[in-house]
């Protein structure tokens, strides 16, 4: 019964150093008496007991790595808070075992360092902006120096910047002076653009204005030159038709006794108005006479028409 029990310790026991089952996405590295022999892949493998044995086991996942925080001195002597997060990856079971005895370690002082370079080499204002370029920097130093160590780095974030409180201060007070600087450039030109649109306005307003009263003065012109001409031609057209009245049989005669009416028309208007004194002509051939002198001129004007010169004849007179 003794040697059953035995015999069953130590069968569990070699199969406990025989068979070893690796999970997915790990690496097992096995020594056979002191020196590498192979690396268990996942899922079931076989080892020779008490022979083989597992020395080191690696996660193949990407794995975060908190750096510590640290002061680095910026190029115009700024102290800064600064920490970071880290991102690995084990590649080579092999090398992150024997290349290093804590890549872990060893990774997170390199990250410390490179930073401490990187900012060192930079002014305060740029160490804000220029975060890519240094995550970048950092990354490229540590992954040149871990490929030996069978790790892969794949990126560095840094958390946070902290610079001292009286760098705070001033800062602050730096960017509200800009912006109060923006504020009142604002304003300015808002002012500028203001004048500029009222000017605009005024300008286009006094073009409009004198525009139409150009077209008005125009518009009366052309009117006052329409309404000459009219009453032009209606004169015209007046003196053809008496003229052509005078030429026809009795158109003296009528004249003479037109002209005459008018002239008795005129004393008798001169008469009616009590203010003004009357002096009558003591010979009225006189007026007989200006009678005599309006035909003579209505004579010439037919003796000058198209129908030839007319034939003299002596002016009637009026009885007195």
């Amino acid at each position: 019964m003794t040697t059953a029990i035995v015999l069953f310790i130590v069968a569990a026991v070699f199969v406990v150093q025989s068979i070893k089952v690796v999970p997915h996405q790990h690496a097992w590295v096995v020594e056979r008496l002191g020196k590498y022999h192979q690396t268990l892949t996942p899922g079931l493998n076989f080892l020779m007991p008490f022979i083989d044995r597992v020395a080191y086991k690696h996660s193949l996942k990407e794995i975060p790595l908190d750096v510590p925080s640290q002061v680095c001195i910026t190029r115009d002597n700024t102290q800064l808070q600064v920490d970071g997060i880290l991102y690995f990856q084990v590649t080579d079971a092999v090398r992150a075992s024997y290349g290093s005895s804590n890549y872990i370690v060893a990774i997170t002082q390199l990250a410390q360092t490179t930073l401490r370079s990187v900012i060192g080499r930079l002014e305060l204002d740029k160490t804000f902006e220029e975060r890519e370029m240094i995550n970048a920097q950092v990354v490229q130093a540590i992954d040149e120096a871990a490929l030996t160590w069978g790790v892969k780095v794949l990126r560095y974030e840094i958390k946070d910047l902290t610079p001292p409180k009286e760098i705070l201060h001033a800062m602050q007070a730096q960017i509200t002076a800009e912006r109060e600087k923006r504020a009142l450039i604002a304003a300015s030109e808002g002012r500028r653009q203001e004048q500029i649109n009222i000017a605009t306005g005024e300008r286009e307003a006094f073009i409009a204005r004198s525009e139409g009263a150009k077209q008005a003065e125009i518009n009366k012109a052309q009117g006052e030159a329409a309404a000459i001409i009219a009453v032009a031609e209606a004169t015209a057209s007046a003196i053809r038709q008496v003229a052509e009245a005078i030429r026809q049989p009795g158109g003296e005669q009528a004249v003479q006794l037109k002209v005459a009416e008018r002239a008795v028309d005129a004393f008798g208007k001169v008469a009616e108005d009590s203010n003004t004194t009357l002096v009558i002509p003591a010979n009225m051939s006189e007026v007989s006479g200006l009678i005599a002198s309006a035909m003579k001129m209505v004579a010439g004007t037919r003796s000058t028409g198209p129908a030839g010169p007319a034939p003299a004849q002596s002016p009637g007179r009026l009885d007195r």
